[in-house]
């Protein structure tokens, strides 16, 4: 008996199955003639479409992100605050510079590893037959390029208007900006046109008394822990934050100093070290910084204007009575570009606490 011949239905049915098949490997709903109806379309056409309720959640994350990637300031950063006026964009690129010519000085250039791990075929093929282990494999991998790949000095979301905070890896905050503030201030050559102050945070945590108080026992050690001991001050300024006391922070930071050393000794007029709180949101940002008066509060516009009790000076040098004669109020273009940001900081809320004397709050 002959095989049967394939008529022209056989043909036809043949050719629609290869229809659908097509549609079904482009992830088109089967309707007539493999083509998507009104209501097809229109389904397709639906933001999500096709994903599972798990990835559907994650692209929905994604959208809501804020710009800059998603990178916000949090709690166990470290970095540099910045303050500038009114020109958030260019602060940071000026930051991005001056950073990076202090950063190659101090660290050498910065370098990125490119180490890709290649399996060998016995390795390949376990992989192949187990999916689960060749997705973890691949998802490491990836983790790895992304920490090898990133920068030295990365811009972050710092939840303040006219602040910027960059976030650093590998290398010590205060050692770097000290380092700056050093130079500009011996060679008086400006280096910047909006970033007004530059802090290092050396240390951040959940801007809570209960957090604050459990981390700052470890993180004054290195400072003020027996047998280390100083003098010191404490300057503190919250941001968009209403549920913290400044008199109750200070006393409380103040008691942590005193308790790790009774030598410990408060100096509002040429103290050791500086005691840097600044609160944004729900972040705390710390610093413990050296020569703070000397160099005008670590403001790069105050840093290269020459004084004449300081001309003859070195970093931490300063007498009692100099240092006392170095403080004085603010000039008059700080005061206006202080102004400035205030005004734009009230619209949004800020909550600044606002100084006496010195600008050093100490119990």
């Amino acid at each position: 008996m002959s095989p049967p011949v394939a008529g022209p239905d056989a043909g036809e049915a043949a050719e629609a199955g290869l229809s659908l098949c097509r549609g079904a490997a482009r992830g088109r709903p089967p309707g007539r003639g493999g083509a998507l109806s009104a209501g097809g379309r229109a389904r397709a056409l639906r933001p999500g479409a096709g994903l599972t309720p798990s990835r559907r959640a994650a692209a929905a994350g994604r959208a809501k992100r804020p710009r800059g990637g998603g990178r916000q300031l949090e709690a166990g950063m470290r970095g540099i605050l910045i303050t500038c006026n009114m020109n958030e964009r260019k602060c940071v690129g000026e930051a991005y510079s001056l950073l990076g010519e202090y950063g190659d000085l101090l660290y050498g250039p910065e370098q990125f590893a490119e180490q890709e791990e290649r399996l060998s075929g016995s390795e390949r093929e376990e992989d192949e037959d187990d999916v689960e282990a060749a997705l973890k494999k691949e998802v490491g991998q990836i983790r790895a390029s992304t920490e090898q790949k990133l920068r030295r000095f990365q811009s972050v979301e710092s939840g303040a208007n006219n602040v910027v905070f960059i976030r650093t890896r590998g290398i010590e905050p205060e050692n770097l900006v000290h380092h700056i503030l050093k130079d500009m201030h011996a060679t008086k050559k400006k280096k910047t046109r909006v970033i007004l102050r530059m802090l290092p945070i050396s240390g951040t945590c959940k801007a809570f008394m209960e957090d604050m108080k459990k981390y700052t026992e470890t993180f004054f050690e290195p400072w003020f822990k027996a047998p280390n001991k100083g003098t010191f001050q404490i300057v503190y300024k919250a941001r968009n934050n209403s549920h913290m006391s400044r008199e109750e922070v200070i006393k409380e930071l103040a008691g942590i100093v005193g308790s790790l050393n009774p030598e410990n000794k408060v100096d509002l007029n040429n103290p050791q070290y500086t005691i840097v709180v600044e609160i944004i949101k729900n972040v705390c940002c710390l610093s413990v910084v050296r020569d703070y008066v000397l160099f005008r509060k670590y403001n790069l516009q105050e840093v290269v204007k020459s004084n004449k009790e300081d001309t003859q000076q070195n970093p931490s040098s300063l007498t009692e009575e100099q240092n006392s004669k170095a403080v004085k109020p603010e000039t008059k273009e700080e005061e206006n570009s202080s102004e400035e940001v205030k005004q734009e900081n009230k619209n949004q809320g800020e909550i600044e606490a606002e100084p006496k004397g010195n600008d050093a709050l100490t119990v």
